[in-house]
């Protein structure tokens, strides 16, 4: 797939460098800026864990994007799976007596860009995460072909985090498009700087051009050039 930043449309898988990144934050604003620019988007998580009833990401996405829950949403296409123990996929399907199928994830992404310009599809943890004892997250994106996202961080062990993601992308094939420097209230400044200018040189070497914003969570991305 050729989307690059600043496409309106596409399929494009947002997944982080752990968790607790700000991946669900991130999506939603990059949502609700695409949403602003007059692009029809949707959001996407295929498997929420922790929670029941509706995926707890997918309410923070809506309530960004100022659109309340989406017919969508109730159909059930925006969330393929839902498990209650907060785990991974993988574990947290097994403990619901249930196995999840990569190719109903898939149908639901497909219908949803048939009615959509662009799909936001957040992933469930890093990109290690296992869906079912065959398959990882990283190998789902790649064989999708799915333009990647990548959220890191600015918390200690953010560089490690970030360039190991990067690394098991070019490992994998996988088209990085864009890394989105998440900086963390409180974080310290020095360090962050520093760890952003390592991402930086390191993450470019194995991608040449790619683009990386830093990103400083108020939620605005015009600035970017996105």
């Amino acid at each position: 797939m050729s989307w690059k930043p600043g496409d309106r449309r596409g399929v494009v898988f947002v997944s982080g460098i752990d968790t607790d990144c700000g991946k669900t934050y991130v999506t939603a604003h990059l949502a609700a800026y695409y949403h602003s620019q007059g692009v029809r988007v949707i959001t996407q998580k295929p498997v929420q864990t922790g929670c029941v009833g509706m995926a707890e990401d997918l309410e923070v996405h809506r309530r960004v994007m100022g659109t309340g829950l989406m017919a969508e949403d109730r159909e059930g296409l925006t969330c393929s799976y839902l498990f209650p123990v907060p785990a991974s996929p993988h574990l947290s399907a097994r403990l619901a007596g249930s196995r999840i199928e990569t190719s109903r994830m898939e149908g639901d992404t497909r219908r949803l860009a048939e009615r959509y310009d662009m799909v936001l599809v957040e992933g469930a943890g890093g990109l290690m995460v296992p869906l079912n004892d065959d398959e990882m997250t990283i190998g789902y994106i790649a064989r999708n072909k799915f333009p990647l996202i990548l959220v890191a961080t600015s918390k200690l062990g953010a560089i490690n985090h970030t360039l190991l993601s990067v690394e098991v992308c070019q490992k994998f094939g996988v088209d990085l498009q864009l890394i989105v420097y998440n900086r963390l209230p409180g974080d310290d400044k020095v360090m962050a700087d520093d760890a952003y200018s390592v991402v930086c040189r390191e993450a470019r070497k194995l991608y040449s051009g790619l683009r990386i914003v830093d990103y400083t969570g108020d939620g605005s991305f015009a600035e970017a050039g996105l």
